[in-house]
């Protein structure tokens, strides 16, 4: 017993240093790597799941990790920051046209695909129905972290874009409820027992995420934090407050976080670019950590038997099941052939799916380390097809847009005690606000630009002195006129001294 108790040393600050050695290496050759996936167009997933096999029993690191329920755990955190990222970086007026589309992909297109793979896996590959149902709903989500690293480089139309996107950050939750119904031990329910506590889980979170996300927008633009570094963390507070919420309640708290996060990225709040970069590097933090993570429980001498089901499987579901889910749902919308085959292409699956299938695992599910390692091989051979093919694909039928002006980026500061707002602007390349005097920006009564930075150097502005790109401006507005001057500002962004006239507006 002394011996044994002697071998099982504590944490040290020796082995804490040495973990933190570790960590900080994986980050560094992971954001290299970014750039090697940027030009590739390959989903940086890929990248960090090679980096977690390589420090894996079979790679050269030689780390055992088998923990399928701390896998599980941390790949929840993870979503629930990326979902977070994604819903604030989503525009209203983008996703606003698209969303019948989307509800109908997320919730009839899933039931779909998990019909059509289930039935392929079954007769094709031999698996058991409940492991047949198991993956057809595990793979049946496409991947909010895939989906938007690879949609936001290609210059597509805004309805293809938003319809994706929202697809993807609406299609966890019914999924997730698929999932743990069909490894649960006993009878599946019958379908309609399954479609009501679907409907019920989505109206709740629902609810609760729109109810937090409005909450917290509110008194974020009504309180005056002392430290501009404070927006950016209460705003990822709200938004795990909404998941959380979600989750107790009984609902589903992906679709409460990707709901209130998208409420909070609608509401112009103050700092707003602070706020932006924040939750970009946290999401660029949880992705690392879910890919590397689920990179080590992979066993990669295990995947060999594997990889012809997996191959089979997510043939059926490339080339069947998502197409015919998308075909189906968007009849009533009469989107055009062109966006319909880009969307069916589209369908990128990602750490969504191979963290679902340690579901099944925890469960204790017959032949759920077969099951996970079907996904992890389907999942990495797919995006390696769909990833670097889509821009290619994109310009085939022709959907790529021209470029548009360059939106401006405005930060909001709040003056409490003068009720009211210093705006900082900034004219980036290709804004329509280059060669704008002054006087011509016919700002509401109320505000004014009171200084303007340019190339290091800042000056009080003239009526007539010309703004260049590049240029920073600092401008003062009340609190009655505060929405309708950077309406104003956006709309010269876009249209030019003209905007007024060519309709172009800021909202």
């Amino acid at each position: 017993m002394r011996e044994g108790r002697r071998r099982e040393r504590p944490l040290t600050v020796h082995h804490l240093n040495q973990l933190l050695l570790v960590c900080s290496l994986v980050l560094l050759v992971a954001v290299a790597a970014v750039r090697i996936s940027s030009r590739s167009g390959l989903p940086s997933l890929l990248v960090y799941l090679g980096i977690g096999v390589a420090m894996g029993q079979d790679g050269i690191g030689d780390i055992r990790f088998d923990n399928a329920e701390l896998t599980q755990v941390i790949g929840y955190a993870a979503l629930v920051v990326i979902l977070a990222e994604g819903g604030l970086s989503t525009k209203w007026k983008e996703i606003g046209p698209a969303l019948p589309a989307a509800s109908a992909l997320a919730l009839a297109g899933v039931a779909v695909s998990v019909g059509v793979t289930a039935a392929g896996a079954h007769y094709l590959v031999g698996l058991e129905w409940r492991q047949a149902l198991i993956i057809g709903a595990v793979v049946s989500s496409t991947d909010a972290a895939a989906v938007f690293s690879v949609l936001r480089k290609i210059p597509l139309p805004a309805r293809v874009t938003g319809t994706l996107e929202a697809e993807s950050g609406f299609n966890d939750a019914p999924v997730v409820i698929l999932v743990v119904a069909f490894s649960t031990a006993g009878p599946v329910p019958h379908w309609w027992v399954l479609l009501g506590e679907i409907a019920l889980e989505l109206a709740i979170g629902a609810a609760i995420g729109l109810a937090v996300g409005w909450l917290g927008a509110w008194g974020l633009r009504h309180v005056a934090l002392p430290a501009s570094g404070l927006y950016p963390i209460a705003v990822m507070a709200i938004a795990v407050m909404a998941y959380a919420g979600g989750a107790l309640a009984h609902g589903s708290g992906f679709l409460a976080v990707y709901l209130a996060s998208m409420v909070l990225g609608n509401a112009k709040l103050p700092h707003w670019p602070a706020t932006r970069g924040f939750a970009e590097g946290l999401g660029w933090i949880a992705q690392i950590g879910m890919f590397v993570l689920l990179g080590l429980l992979v066993s990669p001498h295990e995947l060999g038997d594997d990889i012809v089901p997996a191959l089979v499987i997510g043939l059926v579901l490339t080339m069947v099941a998502r197409p015919l889910s998308v075909v189906l749902c968007l009849v009533p919308f009469r989107v055009p052939w062109q966006e319909q085959t880009l969307m069916s292409w589209a369908g990128l699956r990602g750490a969504v799916p191979i963290i679902l299938a340690t579901i099944p695992m925890v469960e204790g599910v017959h032949a759920s380390h077969r099951i996970f390692n079907i996904v992890f091989v389907l999942v990495v051979a797919y995006t390696l097809v769909q990833g670097p093919t889509l821009p290619w694909l994109a310009r085939v039928l022709r959907l790529g847009e021209s470029g548009e002006a360059a939106d401006l980026g405005i930060e909001s500061a709040p003056l409490e005690r003068l009720r009211g707002h210093l705006l900082s602007v900034a004219i980036p390349e290709g804004s329509r606000m280059h060669g704008v005097e002054v006087a011509e920006l016919r700002l509401p009564a109320g505000s004014a630009v009171t200084l303007v930075v340019r190339e290091g150097k800042s000056f009080v502005p003239m009526p007539t002195t010309v703004l260049r790109r590049g240029d920073e401006l600092l401008v003062v507005a009340t609190d009655p006129v505060r929405d309708a001057a950077e309406r104003r500002l956006r709309s010269v962004g876009h249209g030019g001294k003209l905007a007024g006239w060519l309709g172009t507006n800021g909202t």
